[in-house]
């Protein structure tokens, strides 16, 4: 699981103060100034996507504000790509992705609920608000005012790649009159499979004294968790772990893309509510989705991910034997460690589902 990072020890007990009195209304204003910079970015010419920490653009999604990228639309016709980040990270991570692949694709990037800057509320944190989160945001932006029954590829790194896997799976996904996606590219995905025998380990239900011991052990543990890995020097090291052929690319923009949504006032009890209700893998199993998908599945795999092994992309081989799959020198993070390799590998994928389409 992609560590969440952030701050300094020392403001932790003062940034709530200043953030809530004054981030919003910062968020507000940078959120004008903002429009007018993405506007004036030159994807043909330039090769990484601005960091922003006011943000790209805005949809509301159930009175939430969701951050997201949206680059190459101004040629009629492209195929649409939407790419969504891992765990901690933001639609900032795939600023080497973004601007190539936008030459062929109408690309389009997200922060999920509760990541990036995108809002976060205090909410229940499930793998099915971000599915849902997905699903809504193709139908009501990506192919707003399109053909729906061409659909859109979804690709999604760690948490995002099961996030992208859970919503192409859905019976939503995929209707007669309707089709919001049309392919999956899974990049080191994050989940669990089922146990080889058939057999799953039952939960002994506990006294409700101990849940609550436990629960409040857990929320100080995860707590100091949140401070400790919210220093940039933490979350460059744990970049540079990650990242295991070439570091070069964690920066300090990176880290800054990382550290600032720390500072919002909620971040640290949704990094507790995310933790502790996904912190064993989510709810659904690979197996079950990878059963339920029927579009074409790229396997594009960092194979020398310390977090998430390539046997894992082995396995979801043996699942859905027509996924296809391309090997990246690199680590957990290959879109942004390797962005030529995986741009590549992110093309010939999506002129393969076009061809088809």
């Amino acid at each position: 699981t992609f560590e969440i990072m952030s701050f300094r020890l020392l403001l932790i007990f003062s940034f709530c103060w200043v953030c809530t009195h004054g981030f919003c209304r910062k968020k507000m204003a940078f959120k004008m100034q903002s429009l007018a910079g993405i506007a004036n970015f030159d994807y043909l010419s330039e090769k990484k996507l601005p960091w922003m920490p006011e943000g790209y653009k805005n949809w509301n999604w159930n009175g939430n504000n969701i951050n997201y990228v949206d680059i190459g639309g101004d040629s009629a016709g492209k195929p649409p790509l939407l790419l969504i980040h891992g765990f901690g990270a933001s639609v900032y991570h795939w600023r080497y992705n973004i601007p190539s692949l936008a030459k062929d694709y109408h690309v389009y990037a997200i922060d999920l609920l509760g990541f990036g800057l995108s809002d976060k509320p205090i909410i229940q944190y499930s793998a099915d608000v971000w599915r849902d989160q997905v699903l809504d945001f193709i139908d009501q932006v990506v192919l707003r005012g399109s053909d729906k029954k061409k659909g859109c590829v979804v690709a999604g790194n760690s948490l995002g790649g099961f996030t992208a896997l859970y919503a192409a799976a859905s019976p939503r996904a995929n209707l007669p009159e309707r089709t919001l996606i049309n392919g999956c590219i899974l990049l080191n995905a994050a989940g669990r499979f089922r146990s080889p025998d058939g057999i799953e380990p039952v939960k002994e239900e506990e006294p409700k004294w101990k849940k609550a011991v436990l629960k409040a052990f857990q929320k100080f543990i995860i707590g100091l968790s949140f401070v400790y890995t919210k220093q940039p020097a933490r979350i460059a090291q744990v970049l540079r772990q990650v990242y295991p052929v070439d570091a070069s690319n964690v920066d300090d923009e990176l880290v800054e893309s990382i550290q600032y949504p720390a500072q919002n006032p909620n971040a640290s009890e949704v990094f507790y509510r995310v933790i502790s209700e996904n912190g064993n893998g989510p709810p659904v199993f690979l197996d079950d989705l990878l059963s339920s998908l029927s579009v074409p599945l790229l396997l594009l795999w960092g194979i020398k991910d310390p977090w998430i092994r390539p046997q894992a992309a082995e396995r979801i081989q043996s699942l859905f034997p027509a996924a296809m799959r391309v090997d990246v020198d690199a680590g957990h993070c290959p879109h942004d460690e390797a962005p030529d390799a995986v741009n590549a590998a992110i093309a010939n994928f999506m002129s393969t589902v076009t061809a088809a389409a």
